[in-house]
């Protein structure tokens, strides 16, 4: 992902997952944000969607549905990422936004055992994750020089499919629906300007149900930024 914070030694990349939850407003698209706490080693005071790294934990879970199929097709031509890793993905999404919202994008069934504690309030009840409405939008390396390194898909789902009350966590506080307009005069990482601005093309009907439209991928090559398409 891309921000202008001071330069740090080199930092492993780690695989991420980030969710924007949207819902309409009338005519009006609207997606949740929250800021991060301002002790945050990562994008401190930056206003982004909810989203973190991806957990061994993410592969073991099991879910209570299939992969969207457009995202899996899509997810098949990511450099990197095969079919388990295009699930395990879609499920860190699930749980980082759980985890920092309190929304959880499940089914009810019968008591699952969760596969570690990163996952035991998820599954409280009964709940198994639910990525079948995860649509794969985008992807982004964070340049070098930051103190935390993340090769990041970011995913999108209709509120509709998020069951459960909102509230801040350790990571994210203020959360709040905004459209992409209101938050030009936030803090926002690069990379989340970039996906507001391009948001509404990407839900277009036609644009969301087919699996072979090609995924922006923005990573660094010889030291200077650049966008390719998977």
């Amino acid at each position: 992902m891309a921000d202008d914070q001071p330069k740090s030694p080199p930092q492993p990349v780690r695989d991420a997952a980030t969710l924007i939850l949207w819902r309409r407003s009338g005519s009006r698209l609207e997606v949740l944000m929250g800021e991060r706490h301002g002790a945050s080693a990562f994008m401190p005071n930056r206003y982004v969607f909810p989203g973190g790294r991806l957990d061994a934990a993410d592969y073991r879970i099991r879910p209570a549905a299939p992969l969207n199929p457009v995202s899996a097709h899509r997810l098949a031509r990511s450099r990197g990422t095969g079919p388990r890793k295009a699930v395990a993905l879609a499920l860190a999404a699930i749980r980082e936004t759980f985890e920092e919202t309190g929304l959880r994008l499940a089914e009810a069934g019968p008591p699952l055992a969760c596969p570690s504690p990163s996952w035991q309030a998820f599954c409280d009840s009964g709940f198994a994750p639910a990525p079948s409405t995860l649509l794969y939008l985008c992807r982004a390396i964070t340049p070098p020089g930051r103190p935390r390194r993340f090769d990041a898909r970011f995913f999108a789902a209709p509120a509709e499919a998020a069951q459960g009350v909102l509230r801040p966590s350790a990571e994210l506080d203020k959360l709040s629906w905004m459209t992409p307009e209101e938050t030009r005069d936030l803090l926002l990482p690069n990379i989340t300007q970039y996906v507001l601005a391009n948001l509404e093309a990407w839900l277009e009907p036609a644009a969301a149900a087919d699996p072979a439209r090609q995924v922006p991928f923005h990573h660094s090559r010889h030291g200077k930024r650049q966008l390719d398409w998977e």
